[in-house]
């Protein structure tokens, strides 16, 4: 049985097609957009991006092929320094294990494509550190998560548009909104550490009686004081444990 495809999705990199096919064969430069830090995250890159997938390129086509049908491609642009990135997925229809509200693999394959991108054009070259907090209680309708930390408006803001809002600390945070789908967003944060955080969204329907929130924080290029610092303005801002790698 061929299923159809839902392309999830398509975006641009800031690279040749040289460097952007070795950010996702070369395990060394996948850490560096791949996923959030972990303990396994090597043994994670080895198996997904090693092991799983076939891989082509024969001059014309850049393509990475897994058993469950996903398929990334690379295409030229017709810029010699941009290359075209879309991630390619199976149907919904007649998969006993979607739920019909959230697909995992999706949302997972949409944040690590725009990490990918934010890592290539804001920081190409540079070793990443990520800060997460998974499965925070999104909160009642009266009183949600987003809207205590400022984060309410996401929703309301163009693609390219400035956000802003205030942390526990009194310290302000700017940022462009980079992409937003139903279930996501990625904001570029501005300031001494051009970092990128991933809000991801579980809803009630399946992850009762609220939802869930997870959130990532990427850096690059930061001594120790620094990280420490962003470490602990992340973990006020929050209120919640903060898993540092």
């Amino acid at each position: 049985m061929t299923l159809d495809r839902r392309r999830i999705v398509a975006l641009d990199l800031n690279a040749d097609a040289d460097t952007a096919w070795a950010h996702v064969r070369r395990p060394e430069l996948i850490r560096r957009w791949y996923a959030w830090d972990s303990e396994d995250l090597d043994d994670r890159i080895h198996r997904v991006f090693v092991s799983a997938p076939r891989a082509i390129s024969d001059g014309r086509r850049r393509e990475l092929h897994w058993p469950d049908s996903t398929v990334l491609r690379l295409a030229p642009t017709g810029d010699p320094v941009r290359t075209s990135l879309t991630i390619d997925r199976p149907s919904h229809e007649g998969l006993s294990f979607y739920d019909g509200v959230r697909d995992g693999l999706d949302e997972s394959w949409v944040a690590d494509a725009h990490q990918l991108q934010f890592a290539l054009g804001v920081h190409p070259g540079q070793e990443r550190h990520t800060w997460s907090v998974r499965g925070l209680d999104a909160g009642p309708h009266q009183d949600r998560l987003l809207d205590r930390i400022g984060l309410h408006g996401v929703h309301g803001v163009p693609i390219g548009g400035h956000v802003a809002t205030r942390r526990p600390d009194g310290t302000l945070i700017g940022g462009t909104l980079v992409y937003r789908t139903p279930l996501q967003f990625g904001v570029h944060l501005h300031g001494f550490a051009e970092s990128f955080l991933v809000v991801m969204e579980h809803p009630a329907a399946v992850r009762p009686p609220n939802g869930q929130v997870d959130v990532a924080l990427s850096t690059y290029g930061l001594d120790d004081a620094l990280r420490d610092q962003v470490v602990r303005r992340w973990g006020s801002w929050w209120r919640a444990p903060v898993d540092v790698r």
